[in-house]
Order: structure tokens, then C-alpha cells, then sequence
């Protein structure tokens, strides 16, 4: 596997190479100091052109990044179209194990590009296309504390599709009740761990899907994950008492701390709904 160093020099060699590259840039977790940089983190790069055109008609140019063992091209795609504007991207694992994620963004749409990056690490920059770019911060990743009323809409939410899930597994539509119940409701518990955490710790950065939470709550790691358990109707079942445990408790906790109101009896009679149904589903069976 090349190292970060010899891909630094790679970016850099080819967009030397290609007249249109008039800067180079990068951004995402590579620019953050407070990520722990691993080799499976991406090289999120920016070649700032005059003529995109040419490039995406004549792609012979990638092939300078070496063997590529899959790529993708949102902006080309039906299903997954890419909202990045007049940019391009294209998504591409080498055969390495390297991977870059490499955004053609014409020069006319440098600032609709970077106000959508609040991490960004000029690497070329000759003409000083870039220079009014702020520094690089991550306060854009930062998880807000909550409100009363944030709060109430977590706990409404969580407690009312909570009832999908019970509809789902009463009817033996395991896909529709595992779906809801870790998209949804279990979301909605980490969001309320999130909140949590940014209690003690003031300013958190959880990460994309929550990846980085439980560097902030070790000890809640293992409950949440013992929750993650869908492979039949019954287990799907016990996640779902589980979880509405968990997140009562939790909530319950953390109302008490923030000094918010919790409906206590909301959470009870949803509770006392799920058992119920789970009771009628098991004795028609």
C-alpha cells in the first residue's frame, strides 16, 4: 500500500501534469487534527480547473493514480445523483487498498464548493485562487446540546415509530420492523447519547452516522451494541424491548440533568403497547 506521503506527491504530480489543475485542495477527515488518521481514510481532493469538459471526455489521465479496483461517478448515476453543483467527482479504491475521492470544481464555482467545506488544506495554489478560504475548522461537525423542545421531538418521535415496529413484527414483516427500529428509533437513541455526552464534554464531534460517539461514552458502547440484534422476529423483539429500556432510562437521566420535563407516561403506556401486541403475536402462533 503507498504511504500518505507517496499519495501527497501522486495528487500533486499528476494535477502538475493536467494544464486545466490550476489549484489543488483537500479537505474531510485528512484536514482534521482531532481525527485519529488511520489507512483506510480517504484523500478527499480538489482539483480546482478551467475546463472540465476536457477532462471528463478524455479520461486517460486517471489512469496516472495507478490500478483501479472500483470507481464511481455520482453525478453520472440514476439512482444516487451527486447535489455537488457545477462540481464532478469521481469515487475511486485502487487496487492498494488507497483511496481518492477527486472533485473537479471549475474555477467560477470555488465559492459555492467551499462553503459546503468548512475543512479545507490548500496543497497548490499558484494563481491564489483560494486564498480568501477561512481556516480549517471542524465547528461545522460539532453536535449542538439539546432543547426542551429538541428533546421533546427525539422523545415523540422515538416512542411513535416505535409503534411501525410493532406493527411490523406482529405481522412477521421482519424487513419493515428491523428497518424502523435501527434507522429510526435506535438513531434517535444515539442522538439522545449525543446530547449526553456534549453535557460532559461540552463541544463533541460524534462523526458521520455517530462513529465517533462512544469515544465519548465508552461505557455506553456494549449496551447500545447488544441492541443490534435483527436476524429473526424474537430477536427483533428483544432489541425492541431492549432499546425502549434503554431509551426510557437514558431519557429519564438526562431530563433530570438538563433540567428538562420528560412525560414519563407517554414512554409507559407505548411500553406497556408493545408487550402487549408481542403477547397476542405469540399466542396466535
Amino acid at each position: 500500500m503507498r504511504s500518505e506521503a507517496e499519495m501527497m506527491q501522486l495528487i500533486l504530480t499528476v494535477a502538475q501534469k493536467i494544464s486545466q489543475v490550476k489549484a489543488v485542495a483537500m479537505s474531510g477527515s485528512r484536514v482534521n487534527k482531532n481525527v485519529t488518521k488511520d489507512e483506510l481514510q480517504d484523500y478527499d481532493i480538489v482539483y480546482i480547473v478551467d475546463d472540465k469538459k476536457t477532462l471528463l471526455e478524455n479520461r486517460q489521465w486517471l489512469n496516472a493514480f495507478g490500478q483501479r479496483l472500483i470507481m464511481q461517478t455520482p453525478e453520472e448515476t440514476v439512482l444516487w445523483p451527486s447535489e455537488l453543483g457545477e462540481c464532478f467527482t469521481f469515487l475511486v479504491l485502487f487496487e492498494d487498498g488507497n483511496r481518492i475521492d477527486l472533485t473537479l470544481c471549475p474555477i467560477s464555482y470555488i465559492q459555492q464548493w467551499s462553503a459546503g467545506e468548512p475543512m479545507i488544506k490548500i496543497l497548490s495554489d499558484p494563481q491564489r485562487l483560494l486564498a480568501n478560504l477561512p481556516e480549517p475548522s471542524d465547528n461545522a461537525y460539532q453536535f449542538l446540546s439539546a432543547t426542551q423542545r429538541t428533546f421533546n421531538e427525539c422523545c415523540n418521535e422515538f416512542w411513535w415509530v416505535s409503534t411501525y415496529v410493532v406493527k411490523g413484527l406482529a405481522r412477521g414483516e421482519l424487513l419493515y420492523a428491523s428497518d424502523h427500529l435501527y434507522t429510526i428509533c435506535q438513531k434517535e437513541l444515539l442522538r439522545l447519547l449525543s446530547w449526553k455526552a456534549v453535557l460532559q464534554k461540552d463541544k463533541i464531534n460524534v462523526g458521520k452516522n455517530y462513529k465517533y460517539l462512544f469515544n465519548f461514552l465508552p461505557e455506553k458502547q456494549q449496551t447500545f451494541e447488544n441492541l443490534l440484534s435483527f436476524s429473526s422476529i424474537d430477536a427483533c423483539w428483544q432489541s425492541l424491548f431492549a432499546t425502549q429500556t434503554s431509551f426510557h432510562d437514558e431519557a429519564k437521566d438526562f431530563a433530570q440533568i438538563a433540567g428538562f420535563e420528560y412525560i414519563n407516561s407517554t414512554a409507559e403506556k407505548i411500553i406497556a403497547y408493545t408487550q402487549q401486541h408481542y403477547e397476542l403475536a405469540n399466542n396466535r402462533d
